[in-house]
């Protein structure tokens, strides 16, 4: 089973929605829901890979559902929520991870891939999340948590998904203001150069990059899905029940390197890999690339 740091039962009895939930971070951290008690709503476009990961946490003894919707639409959104609450009553979190991108200058980009790329990570983050809101939470509270990027100093080659994620942070502190009267917090957690299965997606030109993306950080390694996964977790926990409209980095420190300072080789570095199912991309040694 998962290795949660947290104590079990935490989510008991507590339903939450996870987008992107049929891979990567999304997949891991439907997982540690599901393990430490939670009612997992997996929600996607790919019906069989949400499936497999029913599969997968019904074979660990947890519980998940799946529904296949494109949260770009909003009739589609606004009749998944109501169906959630129809099904399982009130929602008590929603994770936001869903997003995608694809690698260009800007430059290149055309109107519809634009469009394409900020409707995932913006526009369809923020429908769940109102809709999560009008539908449930207004009346019973909950915790929100928006998947971001490391989009800070700009993102060359992905101007786009740059642009949306910086939106999604100030949504989320428009948001954290304008909700907190309902008893509604949140936050985003912006993910740095995890080792996830993400990777693989990108073409072949940019192996290389990305197996050179550690050497950047201060501590010089990829972040596990797992470490995402506790930082959202966190932030939907009691825990953090004073923390509201903030922006939690799961980078190894890569925004604070300056150019010309030399980077220490840092030691007794160990990383926390508490997902029984993680595998290592392809790109990066996991099997063929």
């Amino acid at each position: 089973m998962y290795r949660s740091i947290f104590k079990p039962g935490l989510f008991d009895g507590q339903l939450v929605i996870v987008t992107g939930g049929g891979s990567g971070i999304g997949r891991c951290t439907a997982h540690e829901l599901a393990a430490l008690g939670a009612t997992v709503a997996l929600v996607g476009r790919n019906a069989d890979k949400l499936a497999s990961v029913q599969e997968e946490i019904a074979a660990a003894g947890g519980c998940a559902h799946t529904y296949a919707c494109n949260i770009r639409d909003e009739a589609a959104v606004q009749a998944l929520v109501a169906q959630l609450v129809a099904e399982h009553g009130a929602i008590a979190g929603l994770v936001n991870n869903a997003g995608g991108q694809f690698p260009s200058p800007l430059k290149d980009i055309s109107q519809k891939g634009w469009e394409a790329v900020v409707q995932t990570n913006l526009t369809g983050g923020f429908l769940m999340a109102r809709e999560c809101l009008n539908q449930s939470m207004a009346a019973s509270g909950g915790a929100i948590v928006n998947i971001v990027a490391d989009m800070w100093g700009s993102m060359p080659n992905m101007g786009h998904s740059g642009a949306a994620r910086a939106g999604m942070v100030s949504f989320t502190e428009t948001a954290a203001f304008e909700w907190a009267q309902y008893g509604v917090r949140v936050n985003a957690v912006a993910p740095g150069y995890i080792a996830s299965s993400g990777m693989d997606q990108y073409p072949p030109a940019m192996r290389d990059t990305i197996r050179a993306f550690p050497k950047t950080l201060p501590l010089q390694r990829f972040g596990t899905e797992a470490e995402v996964s506790a930082a959202i977790v966190f932030l939907l926990s009691p825990a953090a029940a004073f923390i509201t409209g903030a922006t939690m980095r799961v980078d190894g420190g890569r925004p604070n390197v300056r150019p010309g300072m030399p980077m220490p080789e840092p030691v007794r570095q160990q990383a926390y890999n508490g997902f029984h199912l993680a595998a290592t991309p392809r790109v990066l040694g996991g099997g063929e690339a």
